[in-house]
């Protein structure tokens, strides 16, 4: 019997390993930055990062948009600016904010390889609590081909959009390439994109507040 219980315990401390060592190793990773000699001098083109407190978001003014980009998305004349996220299917859509996670919902998004979709949200002027980078040329067209390839295309090369499925008036869902695990999280693809863009970032992170930060 007393064996049999310090199985169970060993098999419980090992269950309870591995979300500690991932929450260790990340926390680690986000504090390690990458790309931090930019030659600001350059930089003549503005981004920024948004984030609800949960997923983080890259915002585009349209004017810097790769044409490839606008076509196809459903937006108004005076919407000036554009917001972009990725994340898993499911959790996207039903958990806009924290207080509508659920286990099944967190555990699907983490340990399965799941479907994803990009977010876009349009705005008509910046708003107050966007995060705002300084980038040159080559950065923001680096941004607008990793944008561009996280759209899913159908057989005939359009963008896929999902109606009906926005939070609000001036946001909607669109298909995307990729797989949403635990490795690869809504912040993490924010994150890689500002890696392959030559911007500010860290060598990992699967949160929101380290990349806020570093740009705020």
């Amino acid at each position: 019997m007393k064996s049999r219980i310090t199985k169970i315990l060993r098999y419980i401390g090992f269950i309870l390993m591995i979300p500690i060592t991932y929450f260790l190793v990340s926390l680690i990773l986000t504090y390690i930055p990458v790309n931090n000699d930019n030659d600001i001098t350059k930089n003549d083109h503005s981004i920024y990062l948004s984030s609800n407190g949960v997923h983080l978001e890259i915002i585009i003014p349209k004017k810097n948009l790769d044409p490839l980009i606008l076509d196809g998305l459903k937006f108004e004349d005076q919407e000036q600016f554009f917001s972009f996220g990725w994340g898993d299917r499911i959790f996207y859509v039903e958990t806009p904010t924290w207080g509508d996670l659920t286990f099944v919902n967190g555990f699907r998004a983490l340990f399965v390889n799941t479907s994803t979709l990009i977010h876009v949200t349009r705005y008509s002027k910046t708003q107050k609590d966007w995060a705002e980078i300084k980038i040159n040329s080559v950065q923001l067209e680096k941004m607008n081909s990793y944008i561009s390839k996280t759209f899913q295309l159908d057989s005939y090369g359009n963008k896929v959009l999902l109606p009906g499925l926005g939070y609000f008036k001036n946001d909607d869902f669109y298909e995307a390439t990729g797989n949403y695990n635990c490795f690869r999280t809504c912040n993490s693809w924010v994150n890689t994109g500002l890696k392959q863009s030559d911007i500010k970032a860290c060598l990992w992170t699967p949160y929101d507040f380290r990349l806020l930060k570093m740009h705020q």
